[in-house]
């Protein structure tokens, strides 16, 4: 890319997203008001792309029609993209807006209408400056993916082609834990490497009068759980995080009937996919002893979530200068940990460099309700800034590319 006309295009982006402001903001509540969830987003999709038509870019559906690549109008070969994810969660919205979620049982509680709608606000940026004739096309790409929530909608995107020929790749998550204003960049590991666990005991059920008669199942994962929480973080290094959690629990149907099986189920997550490796291989063997103990059978299944992500040190360079352009250096915070969530951001980084950072959704004074909360929201204020960052930073990608 040559040369950038002194600073305008800084303003061009800035003017672009103000005067967008509205639409950006009817985007963000219209797909509030009408979530769809992971595996379902057919309508979400569609709404997306009816609203791209009048801006002359290319539109390819993803699998199944759910999900969008679009590609700049310039139609040159996309080398830098931004990512929005477009998929819904299975809670019931108790927020009392005007635009809460219309659909029983679901509502868009981890933002991602609104990272949606921010990326499509840095679009719209991206087009205008274009247009302008501050900067040469700007071979840019977005990408509108489903399925983020359950780790499959990312892999589809990266099948159907969503990052053949890109050298970088930029993102967001809304942080309703930082202030709007502010946003938390961090270099290198950011998410956790996580797996899904899946622990089956067989035993022998008997009258709860008479345990000496089973092989009770339910005292054996008792057991089990016990032994992971107590020895896991003995057999690990100690400066790498591990975290083993069980969130379900499923045995009997009646309480004076000692069952025959147990199923539970949780997660692993680490930062370091050997260090998940040799932590499965613990739980396999603290269950075979178990099961010697207590005349059981168990079986450790482990299904893979995302790797953990790993913010490329030169784009997050790129995020970090780009937002202190907009909020100044005081609001750009360092995240000191990386975070043990999993974030589906990771599979495209197993293809092309990417970064991500934590944009603050947060107003007032009383902490705001956080992600996955039945009364999440944001400070709208927040689209406009992450929309000026995103559309920044791919300028400033190409000018030095």
């Amino acid at each position: 890319m040559s040369d950038i006309q002194d600073n305008s295009w800084q303003q061009a982006v800035e003017r672009s997203v103000n005067d967008h402001f509205d639409e950006i903001r009817e985007v963000r509540r219209y797909l509030h008001q009408h979530p769809e969830p992971s595996g379902a987003e057919v309508e979400t999709t569609q709404y997306l792309a009816r609203r791209l038509q009048k801006f002359g870019v290319k539109v390819q559906f993803g699998p199944e029609n759910r999900g969008l690549i679009v590609d700049g109008p310039a139609f040159t070969t996309p080398k830098v993209g931004l990512r929005a994810d477009i998929d819904a969660l299975r809670i019931q919205d108790q927020k009392q807006t005007s635009y809460c979620s219309q659909v029983d049982g679901l509502m868009h509680a981890c933002g991602h209408d609104a990272h949606s709608a921010t990326v499509y606000g840095a679009m719209l940026a991206l087009i205008d400056v274009e247009k302008s004739g501050l900067v040469d096309s700007i071979p840019w790409r977005v990408l509108f993916q489903p399925a983020e929530e359950t780790n499959e909608g990312a892999r589809q995107l990266v099948e159907a082609g969503a990052v053949d020929g890109l050298q970088a790749l930029f993102s967001l998550h809304m942080d309703p834990s930082r202030q709007v204003g502010t946003i938390g960049v961090r270099t290198g590991d950011f998410t956790a490497d996580c797996n899904e666990l899946e622990i089956e005991v067989l035993g022998r059920g008997a009258h709860a009068a008479r345990p000496h008669e089973a092989c009770d199942p339910i005292a054996a994962v008792a057991q089990l759980i016990s032994s992971i929480f107590l020895f896991v973080p003995r057999s690990t290094d100690s400066q790498e995080p591990v975290v083993v959690s069980f969130g379900q629990i499923n045995a009997g149907q009646n309480p004076n009937v000692i069952p025959d099986r147990v199923l539970v189920r949780g997660t692993l997550r680490t930062l370091r996919e050997e260090v998940s490796k040799n932590t499965i291989s613990h739980l396999e063997r603290l269950a075979r002893g178990v099961a010697e103990a207590s005349g059981t059978s168990i079986h450790v299944r482990h299904h893979g979530g995302p790797p953990a992500v790993y913010n490329d040190p030169r784009l997050t360079e790129i995020l970090t200068s780009s937002a202190t352009a907009i909020l100044g250096r005081e609001n750009v915070q360092e995240i000191p940990k990386p975070s043990m969530g999993g974030e589906d951001f990771a599979n495209y980084l197993c293809k092309v460099k990417g970064a991500m950072f934590r944009l603050g959704c947060a107003s007032g004074d009383s902490p705001a309700p956080p992600l996955h909360s039945p009364l999440f929201d944001i400070d709208e204020n927040a689209l406009a800034i992450g929309a000026k960052i995103l559309a920044r930073s791919v300028i400033q990608w190409c000018h030095e590319n």
